[in-house]
């Protein structure tokens, strides 16, 4: 009988979200427990954080000294390498502080920053060392951590979802909160895999799954500021929970300046 792949989970900076996706899982997790071995899930239970495995999965971004030096450890040890959701694949929410100066914002947080240990800017794993596989989301789901696992397990390619929100939107026939209700939705720049949940509960995008394939940030920028936001406003729809996204980060930087007309 074949060995079991073995599994690792890491964290780096993070809030621990997307390793939620392993154990919301339920019973699956069980029967994807009889299928690998986990050697190493802190939030789980397993601590072996130097072990060799065939799958690895990151978890947040790459923001202190001693990130960086583990994330290239992670590399080593690893066979196949999985960059799982928005702080993973591109910075995170913590991204937002390489747009200004982020020893400023530690000197009035913290009474003795000298202690902070903190790269100047957080970034994206993939920034750092090779990654095989990145699954967008903020958080990730169990599907697609489980569609990533059984592509190892099968040697199957992993698919890659590119629609946009508002393709999920028409397939389950939800309102468009962005033309009925001039919500400023991210829909139409923004990848599926959430199901579409926030229009389909009559709430705008806020693009936790990233951008997709060829999007139209212009375009939209244009009809948020026709719908009445400010450059102010379309900024911070584009520098949000994905803003060191390339696409992203030069739509709202655009829109700091207050170029409708370019963004």
């Amino acid at each position: 009988m074949d060995a079991k792949l073995r599994l690792a989970v890491h964290k780096f900076s993070s809030c621990d979200g997307c390793q939620l996706a392993f154990l919301n899982m339920g019973t699956d997790l069980l029967k994807l427990a009889d299928l690998v071995d986990i050697v190493h899930f802190a939030e789980a239970g397993p601590m072996a954080p130097d072990a060799t495995v065939d799958i690895a999965f990151v978890e947040g971004s790459i923001s202190t000294p001693e990130d960086e030096e583990r994330i290239r450890l992670v590399r080593k040890n690893s066979r196949h390498l999985v960059a799982m959701g928005a702080c993973a694949t591109a910075g995170g929410l913590q991204a937002l502080r390489n747009r200004t100066a982020g020893a400023d914002w530690i000197a009035a947080i913290y009474p003795q920053p000298e202690f902070i240990h903190a790269l100047p800017t957080s970034t994206a794993v993939a920034a750092h060392v090779i990654v095989d596989e990145e699954l967008w989301g903020c958080p990730v789901n169990g599907r697609q951590v489980l569609d990533a696992v059984r592509g190892r397990l099968f040697g199957v390619a992993p698919a890659v979802e590119n629609d946009k929100v508002c393709l999920e939107c028409k397939r389950q026939q939800s309102v468009c909160v962005l033309v009925a209700h001039g919500a400023p939705c991210m829909g139409p720049v923004t990848r599926t895999g959430c199901g579409a949940l926030c229009p389909h509960l009559q709430r705008d995008c806020y693009a936790c799954y990233g951008p997709a394939e060829n999007p139209n940030t212009r375009a939209l920028g244009r009809r948020l500021a026709d719908l009445g936001f400010s450059s102010a406003a379309i900024a911070r729809r584009f520098l949000s929970i994905n803003s060191a996204a390339p696409v992203f980060q030069d739509a709202g930087g655009l829109w700091q300046k207050g170029d409708h007309g370019d963004a």
